[in-house]
């Protein structure tokens, strides 16, 4: 009987491969927006995050995991599995490096709104 577990791991494109349109496409939509937006609070890395249902939303679950999953696969967020929660934050250090200025940018302009 195998003793190991199986870890969960879910597709995040590496920091070369974050393309610029892909990101503004996630982040042209308002709830993703909210979404990043909620993130900035939460923290990045070890210890920082947000689980889907700390970010409050006006959508079904499914729709958010939809909007989740939009901006793990442009590279705005990382999605990582800490047992059975499936934690959120921001990769502002690789979007910083790819785009410098943009995150700031966008989440100053949407502050303004």
């Amino acid at each position: 009987m195998p003793t190991t577990s199986a870890v969960r791991e879910l597709p995040h494109p590496q920091r070369s491969e974050i393309r610029l349109e892909h990101v503004l496409h996630a982040l042209a939509d308002p709830v993703r927006l909210r979404i990043v937006n909620a993130l900035g609070h939460y923290g990045e890395g070890d210890g920082g995050g947000a689980t889907c249902s700390q970010v409050e939303l006006p959508v079904s679950a499914s729709t958010a995991t939809h909007h989740f999953r939009v901006l793990r696969e442009a590279g705005v967020i990382n999605q990582c599995y800490r047992g059975t929660a499936k934690i959120n934050c921001l990769r502002r250090s690789d979007l910083d490096a790819r785009f410098p200025g943009l995150l700031d940018a966008v989440l100053n302009a949407a502050a303004h709104m």
